[in-house]
């Protein structure tokens, strides 16, 4: 779901690095102790918001030409020609921002796709994804590098000693972008395109942005850890306990990401803390060249890959997931969004429902999923039909899956009442730890059901009975039971 549900926010964010590395949004006055100020610089009142000098912008411009060949050294990657830099204000940040927003061929997609996000549970009903993902991004953002104008932009209120990791970052993407033209490379990906009916091939190919941008941040990571510690002679593989204290401070500071919904905050953090792990692995398994220009030539296709990096070097290939016939099983629906809910996915979703330590137990047993959501055609104001099939390591594991999922569906609807036969006590949901056969319950929103099939976990939300039947018999073969069989 990553992979499109939340494009826009990554593509965004592909050259942006959260603000608290650059260690504060409004520092003091960056001059040395006892320095006089120099004689263009505007004077600065203590109350008044910080802003860089012309003098200091010079100094600047200046110092990113040596971080740059910092960068390449660290890097591999080669300078290929001179780099265009600028000083950015906040409010040309916003505009940027909200251009980017407006004109992005994902947004469109964005917006479907903030609706399938709230079925799943992972975004509030009444959210407002576009409002505050541009309050959120102005939060976190310390620069940026636009592929587009191959600019690097700086922001004129940090000052000197916080912009110099930062360009150190954002030099690495002007090396990536020279080598291997970042904006094509990183629209790749193929997947659905929302005007026909999801391939498997669509479906496969649906986190592969999601796994490109890891390697863009991880690596323009790489390079910021070792250009703050090579003052110490140490660097990103020395020192692993410094590397995790810094990665635990990303977005931690900023009131924005702290009121965020726990799938946002893991989203933005993402490519930047998983990026910055998988990196660090294929460094130590295959060196730097591997690391970089390895890496970009082959990139990683899901975020199983970047999560789990022994996959992405061993080659793993899951096999495809098994697909329903979306034409045949939905006569009756119009196709509203579809895509792959990777592991990631799957475990932002048990984080937010079952706690970190359940996720964390059981997502690396994930091995596929993806879902698909339609409106009926008779009313376009009933809510979304959702089929969501996902795949684990055994029968055990897919039954522990379905036990989070039916748990959240008591967070998810104001009512979710069990379907039960005759004679039967209703299930106390709450204390499952796993979930066997089919169940079913009535929503405001129409019947969901939770089937597990094997090793298979098959969901249906809002879906008239006649469609889930369709999709259980080209799944699996037979339909199961009618609701509340075990």
């Amino acid at each position: 779901m990553t992979g499109r549900c939340l494009r826009f926010l990554l593509l965004l964010v592909i050259m942006l690095l959260p603000a608290q590395w650059a260690a504060a949004q409004a520092p003091a006055k960056s001059q040395s102790a006892g320095s006089a100020t120099p004689p263009d610089a505007h004077p600065q009142d203590d109350d008044a918001p910080y802003k860089i000098s012309a003098t200091e912008a010079k100094d600047l411009f200046r110092e990113a030409d040596e971080i740059l060949e910092f960068a390449s050294k660290d890097s591999g990657l080669p300078i290929r020609h001179s780099v265009k830099k600028k000083l950015t204000s906040r409010d040309e940040v916003e505009r940027f921002l909200r251009k980017h927003m407006a004109e992005d061929e994902d947004a469109q997609r964005m917006q479907r796709s903030e609706l399938v996000l709230k079925k799943f549970g992972l975004l509030p009903r009444d959210f407002d994804l576009q409002k505050f993902l541009i309050a959120l991004l102005k939060e976190q953002v310390a620069g940026y590098y636009d592929p587009k104008s191959k600019t690097v932009n700086l922001l004129d209120w940090i000052g000197l000693e916080q912009q110099r990791p930062v360009m150190a970052h954002e030099l690495t993407h002007v090396l990536q972008d020279q080598s291997f033209g970042l904006e094509k490379w990183m629209k790749a990906d193929g997947g659905w395109d929302g005007k026909r009916m999801p391939t498997p091939r669509d479906l496969a190919d649906d986190e592969v942005g999601t796994a490109r941008q890891a390697v863009v941040e991880g690596q323009a990571m790489a390079v910021l850890v070792d250009y703050m510690l090579a003052p110490t002679g140490q660097s990103l593989l020395t020192s692993p306990q410094i590397v995790e204290a810094m990665k635990s401070g990303l977005g931690a500071e900023g009131a924005q990401f702290r009121d965020a919904p726990i799938f946002l905050k893991e989203t933005l953090v993402f490519s930047y803390r998983y990026g910055l792990d998988f990196v660090t692995a294929v460094l130590r398994k295959g060196g730097r060249e591997k690391a970089f220009a390895g890496v970009l030539a082959n990139p990683p296709r899901t975020s199983r890959e970047i999560m789990e990096p022994s996959t992405y070097l061993a080659g793993e290939k899951l096999a495809p997931m098994p697909l329903a016939d979306f034409g045949k099983d939905f006569p009756d629906y119009q196709i509203f969004d579809a895509g792959a809910m990777g592991e990631f996915d799957v475990a932002v979703l048990m984080q937010q429902y079952a706690g970190e330590d359940v996720s964390k137990a059981l997502y690396p047993h994930w091995r596929g999923g993806y879902y698909y959501a339609a409106r009926p055609r008779r009313d376009a104001n009933a809510p979304i039909g959702l089929m969501y099939l996902s795949r684990w390591t055994t029968s055990d594991k897919a039954a522990q899956f379905a036990a989070v999922y039916a748990k959240s569906l008591a967070g998810r609807y104001k009512q979710a009442q069990p379907v039960v036969k005759d004679g039967e006590i209703a299930p106390e949901v709450a204390a499952w730890r796993s979930l066997r056969g089919r169940h079913a319950w009535r929503t405001e929103e129409g019947t969901v059901v939770v089937e597990v099939q094997g090793n298979q976990v098959l969901v249906g939300e809002s879906l008239d009975d006649e469609t889930l039947r369709r999709v259980e018999t080209d799944l699996f073969g037979v339909a199961p039971s009618r609701a509340g069989s075990k």
